[in-house]
């Protein structure tokens, strides 16, 4: 007797946009209410991490909010990549109320990519990104993202058939 187990991924390319949607309105208002980017850096933002997302090059996306002085992690929020959700239900965005404007501190995005991502090589990495018309220029960070001198609290989870995005609030 054999044993077999298939997987199915039951979402689409717009399933992916329409839960990176969620996100695009919370880093938009993230920005907005820190007063830290402006709204054509986020469009450049949510362009390069779109294009990542539909091609499953990544596995979570870090909002940071960084203290100049210590370069210590004052507050984030993550989002995490599952394809192989269940649910296909979105809350709704927001719950940033707790995000604000504090003098000398700046926000930074930190990218967590997919083993995919990780199976290509520089050459390969790069002709994707030039492709793809990329705006930002990916460096890598030392900042710890599990963010461990944070409280972690889970907020919503945004989703559209089975492909889904879940934030989690570090304070």
């Amino acid at each position: 007797m054999y044993n077999t187990n298939t997987q199915t991924k039951t979402y689409t390319v717009i399933d992916i946009r329409k839960t990176f949607e969620n996100f695009e309105a919370d880093v938009r208002m993230i920005a907005r209410i820190t007063d830290k980017w402006t709204m054509k850096y986020v469009d450049d933002i949510f362009h390069d991490i779109i294009e990542l997302a539909e091609n499953e090059y990544l596995e979570s996306v870090d909002i940071a909010l960084i203290d100049d002085a210590s370069n210590e992690v004052i507050k984030a929020s993550k989002f995490k990549v599952n394809s192989n959700g269940t649910s296909s239900a979105s809350d709704r965005p927001g719950k940033n109320n707790d995000w604000e404007d504090i003098p000398n501190t700046h926000l930074r995005v930190i990218l967590s990519y997919s083993q995919e991502w990780y199976g290509l090589s520089h050459t390969e990495k790069q002709k994707f990104q030039n492709e793809n018309g990329f705006k930002i220029g990916w460096v890598k960070t030392s900042i710890d993202n599990t963010f461990p001198h944070l409280q972690r609290n889970n907020k919503q989870l945004y989703a559209s058939n089975g492909y889904e995005l879940q934030k989690v609030g570090y304070n």
